[in-house]
C-alpha cells in the first residue's frame, strides 16, 4: 500500500507554515510515499453554495497558504515522495500561468508531481478569480488542452471557445516526458466520462467516518470510467487511482486505519493519501497522527 499524507496548508496549520519543510522531511523519513496540497482561494462569509452538501464553509477554509509555494517548499527537502494536487481547480488559472508554475515543480523535484485537476463548487471563487462560474466542464476541458499543448509542442499555442494561448515558445520539458500525468477529481457521470476519455488518474474520496458499502460505491463509479475508456479507444488499465481519506474532526487514528484497510480491501485501490486539516490543529499532531498511521498499516 502506498499512502500519504497532507501538508500543513489550512486553517491553523497555515499559521504554522513556517514547519511546512520540517514536516515534510520529516513524513518522507517517516516512510510516506507521497505529499499534498488542496486550492481554496477564497471562504466567502456568505456563501451561495456550502461545502460539502452544507450551506457553510468550514472554519479551516478561513486561512490558506498558497499550494505552489507549500509544494515547492516540500520538493525542497524532499528527494522521494509524489508531490501532489488534490485539486487544483484549473479554470480559476490562466493555462499560460498554471503551465508555468507546475512546469517549475516538476523540474525542481526532479519529475515527482501528480497534478490534479477539478472544476470547484463556489461561485464566489470564480467571481474573485475574474472567470465565469458557467461552462467550468468546458473551461476545464480547454485548459487541460492548452496545458497539452504548451507541454509538448515547441511553439505552443492554444485557440478555444473559453481559453486561448497565444502561440509562443515552449521550450523548456517537464522532467517527466511527454508531460506530467493528469489527475481529476470527480463523481459526476460526465466528470467521470471526463476522467475515461482524457486523464491518466482519478481522485475518489473516502470519509472517516463513512457510510457501510463505500467500496462498492468506489467501485460503480469506477466502472463509468472504464467504461468511458473503452469507448475511447483507452485501456482503462492505464488509468491509476489514488484515494484521498477525509477524516472528520474526533476521528481516531486507529478508524482511520481501519478505514483505509476496509476501503483497500474491499476496492483494491492501494493508493491513499490522508487529508489531516480536521484531525489536528498543529503541524506536530500532523506528524504524530502520520507516524502512527504509517505504523498500523505497515506494522
Amino acid at each position: 500500500m502506498k499512502i500519504g499524507f497532507s501538508l500543513p496548508q489550512f486553517g491553523t496549520q497555515a499559521s504554522q507554515g513556517d514547519q511546512v519543510m520540517r514536516y515534510a522531511a520529516a513524513v518522507e523519513q517517516a516512510g510516506a510515499d507521497s505529499l499534498w496540497v488542496g486550492d481554496r482561494l477564497i471562504a466567502a462569509t456568505n456563501p451561495t453554495v456550502g461545502y460539502g452538501g452544507k450551506d457553510t464553509i468550514p472554519d479551516e477554509f478561513n486561512a490558506i497558504l498558497d499550494p505552489f509555494l507549500v509544494l515547492a517548499l516540500a520538493a525542497a527537502v524532499t528527494d522521494r515522495v509524489r508531490l501532489g494536487t488534490n485539486v487544483l481547480i484549473a479554470p480559476l488559472y490562466r493555462p499560460a500561468l498554471l503551465a508555468r508554475s507546475l512546469t517549475t515543480l516538476d523540474v525542481v523535484s526532479g519529475g515527482r508531481l501528480v497534478p490534479g485537476f477539478g472544476i470547484g463548487w463556489s461561485p464566489e471563487e470564480y467571481e474573485a478569480a475574474g472567470v465565469p462560474f458557467t461552462h467550468r466542464g468546458a473551461r476545464l476541458d480547454e485548459t487541460l488542452d492548452a496545458l497539452e499543448a504548451i507541454w509538448t509542442t515547441d511553439p505552443a499555442g492554444h485557440e478555444g471557445r473559453f481559453v486561448s494561448v497565444r502561440e509562443h515558445r515552449s521550450e523548456l520539458q517537464t522532467a517527466q516526458r511527454p508531460r506530467p500525468p493528469i489527475y481529476l477529481g470527480a463523481f459526476s457521470a460526465a466528470g467521470l466520462a471526463r476522467i475515461g476519455q482524457r486523464a491518466e488518474g482519478w481522485l475518489p474520496v473516502v470519509p472517516v467516518p463513512g457510510p457501510p458499502g463505500w467500496g462498492a460505491r468506489l467501485l460503480q463509479m469506477r466502472a463509468i470510467i472504464d467504461k468511458a475508456a473503452v469507448a475511447a479507444g483507452r485501456d482503462p488499465e492505464g488509468i491509476h487511482t489514488i484515494l484521498r481519506v477525509n477524516v472528520a474532526a474526533g476521528s481516531s487514528v486507529a478508524q482511520v486505519a481501519d478505514t483505509i484497510e476496509q476501503v483497500v480491501a474491499e476496492t483494491g485501490f492501494d493508493d491513499v493519501f490522508v487529508e489531516l486539516m480536521y484531525l489536528t490543529d498543529s503541524v506536530d499532531g500532523m506528524l504524530a497522527a502520520a507516524t502512527e498511521l504509517l505504523g498500523r498499516l505497515r506494522g
